[in-house]
């Protein structure tokens, strides 16, 4: 039996119910309306009452009552610390491929969770498997509609699924994709593609049967995405696992490609969808912006980077002044991007006054050749840039950084990479950012 815990308050935002009737960071959600909530979803759907009593306990450890009148769906404007109050869904899969084991040994121990919670699928758009839900959880699902959820489904051939997952009931994904079918609700699936396992013939079928549950006005399966699996130097031995080659991703492009080609002249659009890093790891042109649909799959990198330069050219025409005081920037990208991020610096070094140099990196620390921007490193900042001449300082995409956290996936922080390098890092997150801060006067860049 999991415990639910208080949900500790992070965050009043101004201006809100909760700021005038007094909460405080620190502060404690016991109950609402005499439930315990168990996690946000309980939370929210608690808290669309008019008339609410809460139990609260105060940073002291205090016990308070309070009654809350408001507008029925009216937020109260708190933030916590965790979505989940009585702790998180672990995986039971043994998935070679898992980057959670991916990982060295030695950092700190919420690194090695495997999150296989449905709630955070549903709050965040993280990836579930579905093996470990009890009958309770997809009671839950239904009578909530928690929909969509985003569900990791790699193959659907029972024998395939099983061996990736080295779980017996990995088989029955079928089967839980028609509960969903059933009830009208929602999956977003991924299809992480391990070359000898689930490619080829087995990555084929995967597709046939997921869009096969792309029908009706609410398919079941709204999106599928096939996604490259990413091996590091840190991955147990012998774990049948192979890399994916220039060769292997020119393959897959055209596979899937010509199934789209099908899936569209059957649906009117392409329901299955190539991660970017398949393009960048062939060598090959990305896709145009108009067969990214409305980008479903976009966290899975579906069309990131062609979105990422659109927004990157609208925001320029805006914002980008004809000129600057003089200034000189390092941006730190991964190299997968190197080329397809080119007409960007080329925009912004045409601002009279302005260098940016982009400094396209691997990852030493992960063993990769080709590396995506989220997963540098502290240690490959410092590996690569020591000694260099930095400018005015370090351009810094936070997708590098942990959620909410001046620190990187290595444990480094920010802070002594900077010291380090005797320089200053700039975080952006986004475009904007990005032209904000090259842009604006270094007096004012003081984060």
């Amino acid at each position: 039996m999991t415990t639910i815990r208080p949900a500790r308050i992070t965050k009043v935002l101004p201006e809100s119910i909760a700021q005038e009737v007094g909460f405080e960071p620190g502060d404690a959600i016991v109950s609402i309306n005499g439930t315990r909530p168990r996690d946000l979803i309980d939370y929210q759907f608690l808290c669309a009452d008019e008339v609410l009593e809460l139990e609260v306990l105060d940073a002291a450890g205090k016990t308070h009552c309070l009654e809350i009148e408001k507008d029925y769906d009216e937020d109260l404007g708190l933030e916590f610390e965790t979505a989940l109050f009585d702790g998180l869904i672990q995986c039971n899969n043994r998935c070679p491929f898992c980057f959670i084991d991916q990982q060295p040994p030695g950092k700190r121990s919420s690194l090695y969770l495997k999150d296989d919670d449905y709630r955070l699928s549903f709050l965040y758009g993280s990836y579930l498997t579905l093996t470990n839900l009890t009958e309770r959880e997809w009671q839950r699902i239904d009578q909530m509609r928690l929909s969509p959820l985003y569900v990791s489904v790699h193959a659907t051939e029972p024998e395939v699924r099983i061996k990736l997952l080295k779980n017996p009931r990995a088989g029955q994904i079928l089967q839980q994709i028609k509960w969903f079918q059933k009830r009208r609700l929602q999956i977003h699936a991924q299809v992480v593609v391990c070359p000898g396992i689930n490619d080829g013939i087995h990555l084929e079928r995967t597709l046939r049967d997921l869009v096969s549950f792309h029908t009706g006005d609410v398919p079941a399966v709204a999106s599928v995405a096939v996604v490259p699996v990413g091996l590091t130097r840190f991955r147990p031995q012998q774990d049948e696992l192979t890399p994916v080659t220039r060769e292997k991703a020119r393959e897959v492009i055209s596979q899937v490609r010509s199934l789209q080609q099908e899936f569209r002249q059957k649906f009117g659009q392409s329901c299955a969808w190539l991660a970017d890093e398949w393009f960048l790891i062939a060598g090959e042109e990305l896709p145009t912006e108009a067969e990214y649909a409305d980008y479903p799959q976009i966290d899975n990198g579906v069309g990131s980077i062609r979105l990422f330069l659109k927004q990157f050219t609208e925001t320029a025409d805006v914002l980008l002044p004809p000129k600057v005081q003089p200034r000189k920037w390092t941006w730190v990208v991964g190299n997968a991007v190197e080329q397809a991020f080119q007409p960007i610096l080329k925009r912004l070094n045409s601002v009279e006054g302005l260098e940016v140099n982009m400094h396209a990196l691997n990852s030493d620390y992960w063993g990769q050749s080709i590396t995506v921007t989220g997963l540098l490193t502290g240690h490959d900042v410092l590996l690569n840039l020591q000694g260099q001449d930095l400018g005015d300082g370090i351009l810094l995409p936070s997708v590098m950084l942990k959620y909410g956290e001046l620190i990187f996936l290595d444990d480094i922080s920010i802070e002594d990479v900077a010291c380090k390098l005797d320089t200053k890092i700039f975080p952006v997150a986004g475009v904007e950012e990005l032209i904000q801060t090259c842009i604006q006067p270094l007096d004012e860049n003081n984060r």
